[in-house]
């Protein structure tokens, strides 16, 4: 084992900063689009649910295997190159999309490459700083990836507006032309994350046993990611929220003025994610991480009833709905940047990537269900009671977290 770096932003966090940064250029600009994209198509609310919810679920079956591959045979570099590679791919098949099941393809095959990346990844960074210092860590790296999850959709929207000047054949032309070039972003991350990232640890474990290892993980870590898997269930891709924006302010503004506001929205909401996400990992590195979290699972519930009061009021006000967005983004400051932290303090090291997998594994699932029940609930019903729904079972999860922690 190489010996860990005496600073903590050191070439290899920093690295894998920039490469998510770009990563989130790339896949980010589709999220911020995509409501709109499927408006034009007539793609209803339940597909778009359905959609995000499978593409979680490959995501999360998918970070599982990585995880026990790298842990079980190492070349886990090699892995997270091939993963960012399969986002620009995805992009592109989306971008040809004229219906639900190329769309769909193209979301499973880029959640496909973050499921393989993302507890791979998560791990290297871990394992090169020190314990005392792995909030920081996280939060700066969190903040970098969110920074591309802010240019990306900015530029998006920047350029939608400029496209719908040139001339057409059908409303969907501006939007494939930004997931095209969305294509670029994505490309120069797996350049960036060849260049720079150092694996700090390559070592392999021939031996372990797949459910034999996931049987003997700490019964104190299994009921947090029972905790998780809760909070998970009500929490809905925010997809659906630039879908509840939108649909808000297509009245007053038209569908493609509210999709752009809505895009917007969704910048403010990462942008809130960039200031924050270091302040929360500082933050959790002298109070206490599993502490922060529950602070920021609370203001999950608090969004999701937020945004069923604002369906049920009828907002149609940009500030109004910015404010929800803001608490937003501060909750997922500190579940992205936390989830894996809390994780590190319960597991041993030669666990570390399969552990990952099993939190993104949990995670996945649940927002499968999450989304898939929040949109088809939104339209068989209302938007009011999927919200609310969402609302009750965060609240759940988070009792369940404090519950957890008291054992």
């Amino acid at each position: 084992m190489q010996e860990r770096p005496a600073g903590w932003l050191n070439r290899t966090v920093a690295g894998a900063g920039l490469t998510s940064a770009l990563g989130d250029f790339c896949y980010e600009t589709t999220s911020v689009i995509l409501p709109g994209f499927l408006a034009v198509l007539g793609i209803p609310a339940a597909v778009l649910g359905i959609i995000e919810g499978i593409a979680d679920a490959v995501a999360a079956f998918t970070k599982m295997l990585s995880g026990y591959i790298a842990d079980k045979v190492g070349h886990r570099k090699l892995l997270v190159l091939v993963g960012y590679a399969l986002t620009p791919v995805g992009q592109g098949l989306i971008a040809l999309a004229a219906g639900w099941p190329l769309l769909m393809l193209g979301r499973i095959v880029s959640w496909f490459g973050k499921g393989l990346r993302g507890p791979l990844r998560d791990a290297i960074v871990i394992q090169a700083v020190s314990p005392e210092t792995r909030g920081r860590a996280f939060g700066f790296h969190r903040a970098a990836d969110t920074v591309g999850a802010v240019a990306g959709p900015l530029l998006g929207v920047a350029l939608l507006g400029w496209a719908q000047a040139l001339p057409w054949d059908s409303p969907a032309g501006p939007f494939r032309l930004v997931l095209w070039l969305s294509v670029i972003p994505g490309a120069m991350a797996v350049v960036a994350f060849l260049a720079l990232v150092r694996d700090p640890e390559h070592s392999t474990n021939p031996a372990m046993k797949f459910f034999g290892t996931l049987r003997a993980l700490p019964a104190r870590f299994k009921r947090y990611l029972a905790a998780v898997g809760i909070f998970g269930v009500g929490d809905f891709s925010h997809s659906l929220l630039i879908l509840a924006a939108t649909t808000l302010l297509t009245p007053r503004l038209g569908v493609v003025k509210a999709a752009q506001v809505a895009g917007l929205l969704y910048v403010w909401r990462n942008v809130v994610q960039v200031v924050i996400s270091y302040p929360i990992g500082y933050l959790a590195d002298r109070a206490g991480h599993a502490r922060v979290l529950i602070a920021g699972y609370v203001l999950g519930a608090l969004t999701a009833m937020l945004t069923a009061l604002a369906f049920w009021l009828q907002v149609d006000s940009v500030p109004q709905l910015a404010g929800i967005f803001f608490i937003a983004g501060l909750y997922i400051a500190v579940q992205e940047a936390l989830e894996s932290t809390v994780t590190a303090e319960m597991v041993d090291t030669d666990t570390l990537a399969l552990s990952y997998g099993a939190l993104g594994t949990v995670n996945g699932v649940a927002k499968f269900v999450s989304s898939a029940t929040v949109g088809t609930v939104w339209t068989a019903l209302s938007p009011v009671v999927g919200f609310a729904l969402a609302a009750v079972l965060m609240a759940a999860g988070t009792w369940a977290l404090i519950s957890g922690g008291r054992r």
